[in-house]
């Protein structure tokens, strides 16, 4: 059976770990050719030798870089399909409105929003002379509801990552470019890991909220993305996609 990417060219930003290295790998059976956005140089050259993907060093802040990262998916491969903007940070200074200073605000929404913004301003133009291509933005559960644990820039930048998708996806429906923001809840990846080990009770009040009883697995995101890279999500657009374990449908949730 054909894969369901194949022909197909995607960019995908934070490739080299979580959810996007797991994305990567999807992409890959499906028969994508991936080029992989990052900074992690190291590991990016060890998926080059052992997956064969393009990798290139990728500031996502630097409006420069972004561009190079798709001009080189169109040089290499011939064209630009498949956008997954998925590289964020979450930082420990990132806490209460009350606590968090301006710099570690302004950080984390150049990381998570104005990069979303620069990929999406990057990949359009070849996908609007293409007549076609999908768009997928890592949003967050956060940008639909209030965490139970404060980060005021990441859910900040969350929300907008989900406003501007919507806001795309209906500018460009008629082009044949749909734009789609992932919502995933908490998830099992190097993030979320780094916070338990720094401030296991913060973490695990992440986990009480969730109706599975269980973080979801950057597997289980990548299924969801190549669902909306597909063509078999050819109507959605616009849409907040959430992978959350039915957080954000819990008024409580039952021990």
């Amino acid at each position: 059976m054909a894969g369901r990417l194949d022909g197909k060219v995607a960019v995908i930003t934070g490739g080299c770990s979580g959810i996007g290295l797991a994305t990567v790998r999807r992409f890959l059976e499906e028969g994508a050719k991936v080029v992989i956005g990052d900074v992690d140089d190291a590991r990016g050259a060890a998926l080059v030798d052992e997956l064969g993907v393009t990798y290139a060093h990728v500031d996502v802040t630097s409006k420069e870089e972004v561009d190079a990262l798709f001009k080189t998916a169109k040089d290499t491969y011939g064209s630009v399909d498949i956008a997954f903007n998925n590289a964020g940070i979450s930082p420990p200074d990132d806490d209460s409105i009350l606590d968090t200073e301006l710099d570690a605000w302004r950080r984390v929404q150049e990381v998570n929003l104005t990069s979303v913004y620069l990929c999406c301003k990057a990949a359009l133009p070849y996908m609007l002379e293409q007549g076609k291509g999908s768009i997928i933005n890592t949003a967050s559960f956060v940008a639909i509801m209030g965490a139970a644990t404060s980060q005021i820039s990441y859910s900040a930048s969350k929300g907008g990552v989900l406003s501007m998708s919507r806001e795309l996806g209906v500018q460009f429906a008629r082009e044949g470019v749909r734009v789609n923001a992932l919502c995933p809840g908490p998830v099992n990846t190097p993030l979320l890991q780094e916070l338990f080990a720094k401030d296991e009770e913060r973490a695990a009040r992440r986990l009480v909220h969730v109706p599975m009883g269980r973080f979801g697995e950057p597997e289980e995101m990548a299924n969801a993305v190549l669902f909306l890279a597909s063509d078999e999500s050819s109507f959605i657009t616009a849409s907040t996609f959430l992978v959350d374990g039915g957080i954000s449908g819990a008024y409580v949730t039952p021990l």
